[in-house]
């Protein structure tokens, strides 16, 4: 007999997650990944196994401990860390309508609070080590002319590694304005411009691949070997393949994820004079306040550029006050 934890627990994936708020696959995975690890967890940890796990087990003590585990014996991340509770609190949050007796419990689990991280800079490439980039696939083969236009794609669009892998052939118009059309975070949909030259590269791509054909617009834009559409992880290879092959120094040593080059677009259009309130629709961010790192990291790459360029004018050779002669009389006359 399944114990009231595991039945609540599939009502809140399935019925509340998928079914009323009608979140994606990956999301509803993405929580069910954080309940898979709380229920290794009391399995190893506390020596609950999974058929003896009950909502009495779990307290704000068990939570606490379970993050902690996380950061310690998983080696996550703040960062994680913090995803993990999320997800958690999110599942107490709606314990408290469906069982209120349970509502202090609750309560006290929902106080946990997230753990503060330093604040990072934005990974980004400069305009240079971006083009280098791009021009690292052989256009002479017909992998290199689809990693190419793949780059192309996931820098012009600064698309989220998952939009560009659920492109289909029907979200790319090539017609004057071109565009694409990417399905972020919450099924939410957004038109980004892309460049005369993304858009012939996405043209030949398509006419190489008959994707141009009818009876083709729901196919996968990018696929590999076996006609199925690239993984998150397929990307992330892609990337890290030319990275690693393009023996430039300046690439070579450092870290280069599909993130990167997003994090890469937004800078180079906000350094190039765009508003910050488009950077965020073409981003697909929520808030605005997501969007002000790219200021913020941008504000310290121009403060750093003039650091370097910096030419002392004012001569350092100036007497201390308090031994200028002149100045100690003035002062002493007040």
């Amino acid at each position: 007999m399944a114990t009231d934890f595991a039945v609540s627990l599939r009502r809140f994936l399935t019925a509340y997650l998928a079914g009323l708020r009608g979140c994606s696959s990956n999301t509803v995975a993405s929580y069910r990944d954080t309940f898979k690890l709380l229920i290794i967890f009391f399995r190893d940890e506390r020596s609950v196994p999974p058929e003896k796990l009950t909502l009495e087990c779990v307290d704000a003590g068990a939570i606490a401990a379970f993050l902690d585990w996380l950061e310690t014996a998983r080696h996550n991340g703040v960062s994680t860390r913090n995803q993990r509770l999320a997800a958690v609190s999110s599942f107490y949050r709606w314990m408290q309508t469906e069982d209120p007796t349970r509502m202090a419990c609750c309560q006290n689990i929902l106080a946990i609070p997230s753990k503060r991280q330093a604040q990072l800079g934005v990974n980004h490439l400069n305009v240079e080590q971006t083009r280098r980039l791009l021009a690292q696939p052989d256009r002479s083969t017909t992998r290199g002319r689809r990693d190419a236009t793949l780059l192309a794609t996931l820098y012009d669009t600064g698309a989220r590694v998952q939009e560009l892998a659920d492109l289909t052939v029907r979200d790319v118009r090539l017609e004057a304005p071109a565009l694409v059309t990417l399905t972020g975070k919450g099924r939410k949909t957004r038109h980004v411009p892309i460049t005369d030259n993304t858009a012939a590269l996405l043209g030949a791509y398509r006419a190489e691949h008959r994707l141009d054909l009818l009876g083709h617009e729901d196919d996968p834009l990018f696929f590999n070997q076996h006609h199925v559409k690239l993984s998150r992880g397929g990307i992330a290879w892609i990337i890290r393949n030319h990275q690693a092959r393009a023996g430039d120094p300046t690439l070579t040593t450092v870290q280069i994820t599909p993130h990167t080059l997003r994090h890469s677009k937004a800078m180079h259009i906000y350094d190039a004079g765009v508003p910050l309130t488009y950077v965020r629709d073409i981003l697909g961010h929520v808030e605005l306040s997501t969007t002000q790192i790219y200021a913020r990291a941008s504000t310290e790459a121009k403060r750093r550029a003039l650091e370097a360029a910096h030419v002392d004018v004012v001569a350092d050779d100036l007497p201390e006050w308090n031994q200028d002669a002149g100045l100690l009389n003035w002062l002493t006359q007040l």
